[in-house]
């Protein structure tokens, strides 16, 4: 009885034994996580309390559990779901089915290995894919979409730039484009206005050059919809097929044009420059006084640009509808009168409006807005095209505006012996020495044929030794110099013609 009993509890313990090994090998052969996964953002689409991620887990068997997780979703509720090829903005066709999210948790798991078509696919080949995720209200509406979102490479990235969109043609209508830079480099341009009409779509562009300027269509943007206001377009190349990047796009020259509809094209709604033309917030603004009517007077608003180039914007009161009035950037003093520099764009008489983008003058030096604050030069606003001899606004600019902070030297000869200098506190002054300071501007119009003005870190003639830095056209001998002085500049600096000792001057440089 004694052996039975013994031979009766080793049994026991084999069976058990046995059932415990057993249990760990068929655990051991489940398919398990990796550890490696990836997650996207789902945002909100038709409901705004719905949104969520998609994740997807690699796992040690070469499939993929793909896990949907929303929050918002309602009890009872199924919601179907796939993965699109392409990016959500542009639409694409399913890939892949996922299995419909629960409405009572707001999840759902999808073990996958293959594409709809029995293309075999890897957990790499699904967080690199061209694609995106829809999830849509029910089997019934699969029109209406709870939540989206971009996956693989065409998740959107942190790095964006938003630029603004002006009103129009309707001043309640104004907005943004914002330029978001995907994982491969596209980008996804989101325009969003305000005002829209719902009903309307509203036709898109970018165009090449400034909204001053006016240029082709160079991309087609996607319509934006009256009811939201918005609009979503995935740009990786141009309309001729040429490919663009985001990087690209941020500094390319051109201008976003937002149309009424399909049949107003010629009516715009909104508009703004990008890219290298965007507008900075740095700008000068001049008057502009009246001359032969008093009731005609405005101002001249130089902006800069991204680009360093110049938005000239005239903007006049008193004008008279349906007359077209003539602009110019000229040469010196209003008082002095002298030759055009720049040809501006007319005003229009029914807005006292007219925007130039100003990147040279009429010769074709190059001028950036820096140069144009320190410009030697006066705006004429004239009456119309044939009545050019009536000027109806003027002001100077630059060097020469009242309360500039600018000081301004005249510099003209005496033969070969020395400089003239007026301005500046200065009255003929004969070879003068200046005394200049740190931060400051200073202004030198010369003209001295044959006599180059030199400012240098040496007292000797010829072209060496020059001193540059912040200083602009350096030894002219008709034209203007400025000088920004650095506040690393040296105590001393000299002036000098570069052929005759005689003409030169000592410059003291203080703080």
């Amino acid at each position: 009885m004694k052996n039975f009993s013994k031979l009766f509890s080793l049994l026991c313990l084999l069976l058990v034994s046995a059932a415990f090994f057993s249990g760990c090998s068929d655990d051991d052969t489940l398919p398990q996580l990796t550890g490696e996964s990836k997650q996207f953002i789902l945002f909100t689409k038709s409901n705004p309390a719905i949104s969520g991620t998609v994740t997807f887990s690699k796992r040690n068997d070469n499939t993929t559990l793909i896990t949907l997780q929303l929050s918002g979703t309602s009890a009872g509720g199924s919601h179907p779901a796939h993965i699109h090829a392409g990016t959500a903005a542009e639409g694409g066709a399913i890939l892949l089915d996922l299995s419909s999210v629960n409405g009572s948790t707001g999840k759902s798991e999808t073990v996958v290995t293959a594409l709809n078509n029995g293309s075999p696919i890897t957990y790499e080949q699904l967080i690199n894919l061209d694609g995106y995720v829809n999830i849509h209200l029910s089997g019934t509406d699969l029109v209406t979409l709870i939540a989206q979102g971009d996956i693989g490479i065409n998740e959107l990235t942190s790095t964006s730039k938003t630029y603004t969109l002006s009103a129009v043609s309707n001043s309640a209508i104004s907005g943004t484009a914002k330029f978001t830079k995907r994982v491969s480099g596209k980008a996804l341009v989101s325009i969003a206005l305000t005002g829209t009409t719902p009903g309307v779509s509203s036709i898109a562009h970018i165009h090449v050059n400034t909204v001053a300027q006016t240029g082709g269509v160079v991309v087609d943007l996607t319509s934006v919809t009256g009811s939201t206001g918005k609009s979503d377009t995935s740009v990786n190349k141009l309309n001729t097929g040429v490919a663009i990047t985001y990087d690209e796009l941020l500094n390319f020259n051109g201008y976003i044009n937002v149309h009424e509809s399909a049949s107003a094209l010629s009516t715009l709604i909104a508009q703004g420059d990008i890219g290298k033309n965007e507008l900075t917030n740095t700008s000068k603004t001049y008057t502009l006084n009246a001359v032969s009517n008093n009731a005609i007077s405005g101002t001249a608003k130089f902006t800069k640009r991204v680009s360093g180039e110049t938005l000239v914007s005239i903007s006049l009161t008193g004008t008279t509808v349906g007359v077209s009035s003539p602009a110019h950037i000229h040469l010196n003093t209003a008082a002095q009168g002298g030759a055009i520099a720049i040809d501006l764009t007319s005003i229009i008489g029914a807005t006292g409006k007219s925007e130039t983008s100003v990147s040279k003058l009429n010769n074709g030096t190059t001028i950036i807005y820096d140069e144009l604050l320190n410009f030697n030069g006066y705006i004429n606003v004239h009456q119309s095209a044939s009545n050019l001899a009536t000027i109806i606004a003027q002001g100077n600019i630059g060097a020469n505006a009242v309360n500039s902070n600018i000081v301004n030297y005249d510099i003209t000869n005496t033969g070969s012996s020395s400089y003239l200098f007026n301005g500046g506190g200065l009255t003929n002054g004969n070879n003068p020495s200046l005394t200049l300071q740190r931060g400051k501007t200073y202004s030198f119009t010369v003209n001295a044929p044959g006599h180059p003005f030199l400012i240098k870190t040496v007292q000797t003639t010829g072209s060496a030794n020059g001193y540059n830095n912040g200083v602009t056209n350096n030894g002219a001998s008709s034209g203007v110099i400025s000088f920004t002085v650095p506040s690393n500049a040296p105590n001393t600096l000299y002036y000098i013609c570069e052929f005759h000792s005689s003409m030169t001057g000592i410059i003291t440089i203080t703080n």
